[in-house]
């Protein structure tokens, strides 16, 4: 598939996938594949054949952040545990050079980090000019599970929704281009994954008893996903909701997603800062 197309299809994805104001997160469908008909085979072969154009647009991103540009990209995922955040970054963002991507998981919090506004380990994390940032969780932690768990009072939280967007208004200023992902995983399919890490050896390291103790709070995440959604879903960086039950058609979505962001910039390739008919006679005057 040429690049025009695949480009068309990402803004279709996009469209399909961006959350609209008055949707329930609770009532989306997690096993559908918005934009998509060609099944998992198809979606394999796609991711292919965008890999190669995502790993082109991404050496210019990067080229240009060497040369002194400005613009990067911010993927964020969220969700809740086994929706498929590792799995997005090993066979999405995997099918780029690593030496322009930035990654950072986003756990508990550090001493030292809880010794600082909650923001702050999250500005040190942003990508650099040239770079795509990676947030396995984000900033979003921080009116979610402390919402949950009660760990900070409500009026601590609640005030962080318009912190968060003025953050976000920043980040984008500055030219960073930011992708937000709610992957939308069932209860039916979160539990069949956790019986997986229980019953495969190879799983078992996957496996943390938190897990359950998020999953018996179900209800109260998806309350604070609707907030969230509800409430930071602005045009400079709108949400997108990714049905995540069947993994490939995640990472297909995604992958466009990514796609688009990088097309946006219309990067070409840098001038030389240098002349280059001298370093021609250089080079092969040492010959």
């Amino acid at each position: 598939m040429s690049a025009a197309k695949q480009l068309a299809h990402a803004q279709e994805f996009r469209q399909a996938l961006r959350f609209t104001p008055g949707d329930r997160f609770a009532g989306l469908d997690a096993q559908s594949t918005p934009a998509w008909s060609k099944g998992r085979k198809g979606a394999e072969a796609r991711l292919e054949e965008v890999g190669q154009n995502l790993s082109d647009l991404q050496e210019r991103l990067f080229a240009d952040g060497v040369s002194g540009g400005s613009k990067s990209v911010l993927l964020i995922l969220q969700g809740m545990d086994t929706s498929g955040k590792g799995g997005i970054v090993r066979h999405v963002v995997g099918l780029v050079d690593p030496q322009g991507v930035s990654h950072r998981g986003f756990g508990k919090p550090t001493p030292e980090e809880l010794s600082h506004h909650y923001l702050w380990r999250v500005r040190n994390s942003l990508p650099r000019p040239g770079y795509i940032g990676v947030f396995d969780r984000s900033h979003y932690e921080d009116v979610l599970t402390v919402r949950v768990n009660g760990i900070v009072p409500k009026d601590v939280w609640e005030q962080r929704y318009d912190e968060i967007n003025e953050f976000e208004r920043e980040i984008a200023a500055s030219g960073t281009t930011i992708i937000k992902v709610l992957l939308n995983v069932s209860y039916i399919e979160q539990t069949a994954r956790l019986t997986q890490r229980l019953e495969r050896p190879d799983k078992f390291w996957k496996y943390d008893p938190s897990d359950v103790d998020e999953r018996l709070q179900w209800d109260d995440f998806q309350a604070a996903y609707q907030d969230i959604l509800d409430r930071t879903n602005t045009d400079i960086a709108p949400w997108h909701v990714v049905p995540a039950d069947n993994k490939w058609y995640a990472r297909l979505a995604i992958s466009h997603l990514l796609l688009e962001a990088l097309d946006g910039f219309g990067l070409g390739w840098p001038d030389p800062t240098y002349d280059l008919e001298t370093e021609r006679a250089r080079l092969a005057a040492s010959a």
